[in-house]
């Protein structure tokens, strides 16, 4: 009798990752998460890149975050045209890399079945969380296999199990490199596995492996220094970055709630669009424990790990052995230095979790915008192994009581139920959700019909159309107190202000439309009035002065 295939815990990942993939394209497909005109943004300047009409250092508008999305993305829309779809395909490919990571990683750190576990609930995916993996709107489909990548550089080249280990250092210095241009968000994780990489594998920074380093960071800085370089002080990095810092923090009981309490279960994908039911804050409660609790068990272990401490464990026989470690000469031998390895990047993936959630719940976001600034803890999910494992192992620890085992296991049971649930919410939403699309999609309708090329509009429904159309169609933006607002891209409001029939175009029902719509029959000018489902369109016979000066 033939026996039975064993099942394994990297054909068991496989698996899940293959159905987190998939269903991340049939999201995409369908039109989930909607885009936006951020993404939109990114899809103009890959557009300008193929066509050779400019190639940008960073978003459209602003002097931070790179436009590494775009350049990905222009190989694909010189073969198959500009589209959203195809503008998301490599964030796609950057999720299914972050979940290989993630894998290896964790199954280095920790235990491969855990790994397995990690790769199931991060195939599963809320509103929030594939709001930050597919859409191309400012870093973050990147950011984490970014961090991931790092972290897991630094581990492997510390056990010593590279191989071409000058060209392991030479793939840390660029991509370390590259965040600087990035995104500034991931480099608590930079610093972690920069850290790490010291401790375990410092002596190789001496020879080869320095300069290897050295130069794959100088190829990954290009386009930061090449932009400090020319541009003018206020548009530096750091005074760009200083800028975005520059707001009141806010009372911290609102901080505290946003960033933590409310910040951690809708940014590492508890929650249903938009919202976060009272029951559904317990992890912002259990995460910052766990992670403590991960942060002393790592500790605890180095310790232990010690060199005076191995010392006195081999001069005293009578001692018990710690973590099964084999009994150790003053000389930390392989087994030794392979537990400190591991330790350190567990404190790694700790350290960059605390540093990350405490800048975020310190910042003026956390109070003011909870829900969509919950994007700023998307790299915790690289630290995810780290905030589960406290659970996994007592749940599978025999010496602790059973009471405490069995709370582990409602823990770890309370975490998968809820990152179900928010992933069944978005899939339940789907319809509601992708009806922002079509409704713009029937305002290109009814903008044709009218013979409309230009018009003003708010900044969100601007550029979505833009690059719809192909820019075909140019806005510029308006603000509720009608003066102009934050246009990206300065061509699209001059052509705007040249034509000569403008109409505006603005989301029903908002102040904005209702401003307009006053300062219009102030003026006495005859008007054309349209509406569609969600927008009015004025389109006056004359100039009417809008927007104010």
């Amino acid at each position: 009798m033939a026996a039975r295939p064993r099942i394994s815990p990297g054909r068991t990942a496989l698996v899940l990752g293959a159905a987190g993939v998939a269903y991340r394209l049939a999201a995409l497909l369908t039109g989930l998460p909607p885009t936006n005109s951020d993404e939109a943004v990114t899809g103009l300047v890959a557009s300008h890149v193929v066509q050779g009409r400019e190639f940008p250092l960073f978003f459209y508008g602003q002097h931070y975050m790179g436009a590494l999305e775009a350049y990905l993305a222009a190989p694909l829309f010189a073969v198959g045209g500009p589209g959203v779809v195809v503008l998301r395909l490599p964030n796609l490919v950057l999720y299914a890399l972050f979940l290989v990571l993630v894998w290896q990683l964790t199954r280095r750190l920790y235990r491969p079945w855990f790994a397995t576990a990690v790769v199931g609930l991060l195939a599963l995916g809320s509103d929030r969380i594939l709001k930050n993996q597919l859409i191309a709107g400012g870093g973050y489909p990147e950011m984490n296999p970014a961090g991931a990548l790092l972290v897991l550089l630094a581990v492997l080249l510390g056990l010593g199990v590279v191989r071409r280990r000058a060209s392991a250092f030479a793939a840390f210095g660029l991509v370390a490199g590259l965040t600087l241009w990035d995104d500034w968000l991931v480099l608590p994780y930079v610093a972690a596995a920069g850290a790490l990489l010291l401790a375990g594998a410092g002596r190789d920074l001496a020879g080869r492996g320095g300069a290897a380093l050295a130069a794959g960071l100088a190829v990954g800085l290009l386009p930061i220094v090449a932009h400090n370089l020319t541009a003018a002080p206020e548009h530096r990095s750091l005074a760009a970055y200083r800028q975005l810092g520059g707001g009141t923090p806010g009372d911290w009981v609102d901080r505290l709630h946003g960033g933590v309490l409310f910040g951690l279960p809708m940014g590492t994908g508890f929650c249903p669009p938009g919202r976060c039911a009272g029951w559904q804050l317990w992890w912002g409660v259990a995460a910052p424990l766990l992670l403590a609790v991960a942060g002393l068990l790592a500790l605890r272990a180095l310790w232990v790990l010690r060199p005076a401490s191995l010392r006195r464990a081999v001069l005293s026989p009578a001692s018990p052995r710690r973590g099964g470690l084999p009994p150790a000469s003053p000389r930390p031998d392989d087994a030794v230095r392979t537990a400190r390895i591991r330790q350190g990047g567990r404190l790694a993936l700790v350290g960059a979790a605390a540093v990350t959630l405490a800048a975020y719940a310190g910042s003026a976001a956390a109070g003011d915008t909870p829900v969509e600034s919950s994007r700023y803890l998307s790299c915790l999910l690289v630290s995810l192994p780290a905030l589960l494992w406290p659970l996994w192992a007592a749940a599978g620890n025999h010496l602790l009581p059973a009471a405490a085992r069995l709370t582990a296991r409602a823990g770890l049971a309370a975490v998968a139920g809820s990152a179900v649930l928010a992933t069944g919410a978005l899939v339940a939403d789907a319809d509601t959700l992708t009806r922002a699309d079509e409704r713009r999609r029937d305002l290109v309708v009814a903008l044709d019909r009218l013979g409309v090329r230009d018009f003003y509009t708010d900044y969100w429904t601007c550029y979505p159309v833009v690059f719809a159309t192909r820019e075909r169609l140019a806005c510029g933006v308006i603000r509720d107190d009608l003066r102009a607002g934050w246009d990206r891209y300065p061509a699209y409001p001059a052509r705007v202000a040249r034509a000569d029939r403008v109409a505006y175009v603005l989301p029903t029902g908002t102040a904005l439309s209702r401003a307009v719509a006053d300062h219009l029959a102030a003026t006495g000018t005859p008007v054309v009035r349209t509406t569609v489902p969600g927008y009015d369109i004025h389109l006056p016979a004359a100039p009417v002065g809008l927007p104010l000066r």
